[in-house]
């Protein structure tokens, strides 16, 4: 008999997307773009961005950054066009935000899969 105790762990490639990289990175843009039809997924991409954030080597550091920023940028941008939805200009405001958040996501993963930094994750823009 073997002894249950004496078993290597065997890594397998799905291990590993919970590790700072660029398929985290990637998870983390597209848990962003589910948000749009499951509402909390953005919670659970901005959690594994913080947790990552400062594991992750340099490029990887920035698309963190970059994903936090949009998370909260796009929140701010929610509430404030929640209020100007009284006066009909804040639906203009949703599809802004959503269209601003879709880009960035899409510029991130673009970069991601290349493994290159943002240039400015620091930005209001994209």
């Amino acid at each position: 008999m073997t002894d249950p105790g004496s078993r290597t762990h065997l890594s397998r490639d799905t291990d590993r997307w919970l590790e700072p990289g660029k398929v985290n990175i990637q998870i983390v843009y597209v848990l962003y773009l589910l948000g749009f039809a499951i509402g909390i997924t953005p919670l659970i991409g901005l959690v594994i961005a913080y947790l990552n954030r400062d594991k992750a080597e340099i490029w990887a550091r920035s698309h963190y950054d970059w994903a936090i920023r949009t998370f909260w940028i796009a929140l701010l941008f929610v509430l404030i066009s929640a209020v100007l939805s009284v006066v009909l200009i804040g639906v203009l405001g949703f599809v802004a935000t959503a269209v601003w958040v879709v880009v960035r996501c899409v510029v991130g993963l673009q970069k991601a899969a290349r493994e290159e930094p943002i240039t400015n994750p620091e930005s209001w823009w994209i």
